[in-house]
This record gives structure tokens, C-alpha cells and sequence, in this order.
């Protein structure tokens, strides 16, 4: 079989399967987030996560991009905050450090889990395995100060 045969079959398996997503997100979203295509392009997707209450990014709306590759789901999509947000697991180019979305990303994974594993995130960080150690060590260290700071960037950012 020739490599773009190949690819093309690869191609096909991520639209059959990206497209399902999109038909169980829309019939079952997860609660406090939406997702979807942009424009025409199966594999690029925006999504909106609000903060979570009891969390110093409540009442925020936060930005996502998703990026499919084309073996997905045997490949974990791309997926970047938008919004800036202040946060351990969370760097200023919006990459998640976050391990469903690298060593522990699974097939059996959807957009919908990974949405609600962000959620999770913003709720209870892991400052252990942090993206920006000095916000880990602030969170570990002076947790009014963090959930001060958090709070004043959600405002700045993430609302209106």
C-alpha cells in the first residue's frame, strides 16, 4: 500500500471520528464548556470553558483552541489556552501541562473528558509537575496571594 493511501485511510478514521464527538458533545455537552469547529475545518476547533465556582477563575470565560492531528485519536489533539490565565500547569503561550494530553492520552479519550479534565485543572492545580514553577511555588508557599493574583488576571482577561 502506498504511504498516501495510507494517510488517506488515517485521514478518514480522525473526520469519522472527530465528527462523532462533535454529534455526542452537541446532544451531551459537558457542563460549564462548549466546543466546535471553525468555520469549515473538522480539525480545528474552538472551545469556551467557564471558570469554575470555588475557584479563583469564576465568572470567566475562557478561550481554547484544539488542534486534530490527522491520526487522531491514537495521537492526543493539540489543545492551547487563548485567554491568558494564571495558573501552574498553564504557561503564557497557553500550553497545559497536563498529562491526559501527552504520556496518558488513550484513544478511548474525547474532546468532552479532556474538556472536563481542563476544568479540573483550573479547580485544583498540580503544583508538583508545574509549567511555570514560580506560580507552583506561590501556590504552595502563599495561597491568598495566588488565588489573589488569579483572580485580578480572570477579571483583566477573561471577562467581557
Amino acid at each position: 500500500m502506498q504511504k498516501e493511501d495510507l494517510s488517506g485511510i488515517w485521514w478518514r478514521m480522525a473526520s469519522k471520528r472527530i465528527l462523532k464527538e462533535l454529534k455526542d458533545l452537541q446532544k451531551d455537552p459537558p457542563t460549564s464548556c462548549s466546543a466546535g469547529p471553525v468555520g469549515e475545518d473538522m480539525f480545528h476547533w474552538q472551545a469556551t470553558i467557564m471558570g469554575p465556582p470555588e475557584s479563583p477563575y469564576t465568572g470567566g470565560l475562557f478561550l481554547i483552541t484544539i488542534h486534530f492531528p490527522p491520526d487522531y485519536p491514537f495521537k492526543p489533539p493539540k489543545v492551547a489556552f487563548r485567554t491568558k490565565v494564571f495558573h501552574p500547569n498553564i504557561n503564557s503561550n497557553g500550553s497545559i501541562c497536563l498529562d491526559i494530553l501527552k504520556e496518558q492520552w488513550s484513544p478511548a479519550l474525547t474532546i468532552s473528558k479532556v474538556l472536563l479534565s481542563i476544568c479540573s485543572l483550573l479547580t485544583d492545580p498540580n503544583p508538583d509537575d508545574p509549567l511555570v514553577p514560580e506560580i507552583a511555588h506561590m501556590y504552595k508557599t502563599d495561597r491568598n496571594k495566588y488565588e489573589t493574583t488569579a483572580r485580578s488576571w480572570t477579571q483583566k482577561y477573561a471577562m467581557g
